[in-house]
């Protein structure tokens, strides 16, 4: 499994002209749609390109290279990734290692992976690639728990004198998408890192959204350098449930293959096309039906429905003993707040707050990509899994455009 993909339709004059990006871990691509989705100077104008991208799941590679063709896209372990043809030729390497064994979700659980999971010395290949390629700025994705952890322990003693990092300047912040005009409130660990010929150290950026209705606290807007009020999180249900089809969600994907990098895959599937659910059961249809707006497991105890004839308990022994713990499980999302975390078994509400905040019914594909920042246009490979896997693995795009706009404007007064 290692296979490319190149546009050639794209001129060296214009990628010249760009400011260079490699995606590593890359998955669908959401990090880098969000680097496309920041257009300074209006439609077409990102200033960003993505010129590599690395993956080591087929589908999600797949994904990446239908949409981003100007990166030539490296569907392989990326202890095979050779960085050497990128020395010295790019501005900025982003991406997140993946982050099983510091998931807060896996605490205490002997059964899941740990914090010295080997897939946590993933980032070791990140830094690899960093140090071989030598960007400007680099930024590292993961979950919040990643700054407590003996990997970013490491990461910043590499930065100080005589480490292999020690030409670069770190910021760690852990930031709340909410916090940028996406309408899902998902903390995530970013770390930026500045390499010190450039000057002053790129720092995160500002807050533009804010969970009061209104924040006596301005904030200064990069492009124009006014003082603008902090807007209020975006509610997912006029930001996303609004717009997608009152029609009941399809059981499947359509009948379609392609092979982008080589390799027969379901797809393309636009994200309009994603409107899909599972059957339920007509006990789990009981369940939802029980469950009131903003509601839990905990609208279950109790209760008693009939189902096919048959008198049933709508709550589980394990849930009724449970009064502590976590209070999304079976959960409506609320309409006039942002989601909670999307992940990649969102399609299953017994995995978290996942029904819809009004019909019975979990939320589709669809609108997981859109409460993440996916465009209606943006194309998908796989299968209902593979491509709920990478809805849920993606970094928001509006966060990524976040970082991307304060990136470039760092980048734009370097002499």
């Amino acid at each position: 499994m290692a296979t490319t993909s190149t546009d050639t339709s794209t001129g060296s004059s214009a990628i010249g002209s760009a400011i260079k990006v490699v995606d590593l871990f890359s998955g669908a691509g959401g990090f880098s749609a969000g680097f496309r989705a920041y257009e300074p100077a209006g439609p077409g104008s990102s200033p960003f390109v993505s010129v590599a991208a690395v993956e080591f799941d087929e589908a999600a590679a797949a994904t990446y290279a239908a949409n981003f063709g100007s990166a030539h896209v490296a569907n392989i372990d990326i202890t095979d990734w050779d960085a050497r043809p990128y020395e010295g030729q790019v501005d900025v390497v982003m991406g997140g290692p993946p982050c099983q064994g510091f998931s807060g979700l896996h605490r205490n659980n002997p059964e899941k992976p740990k914090a010295d999971d080997p897939r946590n010395l993933l980032w070791m290949q990140y830094m690899r690639v960093v140090t071989t390629i030598k960007p400007k700025i680099f930024v590292l994705e993961n979950v919040d728990r990643f700054l407590s952890s003996p990997e970013f322990a490491a990461l910043s003693q590499a930065t100080e004198h005589g480490g292999p990092l020690s030409q670069y300047t770190l910021r760690h912040k852990v930031l709340n998408a909410a916090d940028y005009g996406v309408p899902q409130a998902r903390r995530r660990a970013i770390v930026i890192a500045t390499r010190k010929d450039l000057g002053d150290p790129l720092e995160h950026p500002e807050a533009t959204h804010t969970r009061k209705a209104a924040s006596s606290q301005p904030t200064l807007d990069g492009d124009s350098g006014s003082l603008n009020q902090r807007a209020p999180w975006i509610p997912v249900g006029s930001s996303v449930f609004d717009l997608t089809p009152a029609s009941a969600p399809n059981v499947n994907l359509p009948e379609r293959t392609a092979k982008p990098l080589g390799v027969v895959l379901p797809g393309p599937y636009r994200t309009n096309e994603l409107h899909i659910g599972r059957t339920p059961t007509a006990l789990s249809l009981a369940r939802y039906r029980a469950i009131g707006a903003g509601g839990n497991r905990h609208d279950l105890r109790g209760k008693w429905a009939t189902v096919l004839g048959e008198k049933e308990y709508l709550s589980t022994p394990s849930w009724d003993k449970h009064n502590s713990g976590s209070g999304d499980v079976m959960g409506r999302m609320h309409q006039d707040r942002p989601s909670v975390t999307i992940r990649t078994e969102f399609y299953k509400p017994e995995k978290g707050r996942y029904l819809h905040p009004v019909e019975d019914r979990p939320i589709t594909h669809y609108e997981a990509a859109l409460i993440q920042g996916f465009p209606d246009d943006f194309k998908w490979f796989g299968s209902k899994v593979q491509i709920a896997r990478q809805i849920g693995n993606a970094v928001p795009v509006g966060l990524g455009r976040a970082l991307a706009q304060a990136i470039h404007q760092r980048l734009r007064v370097v002499p």
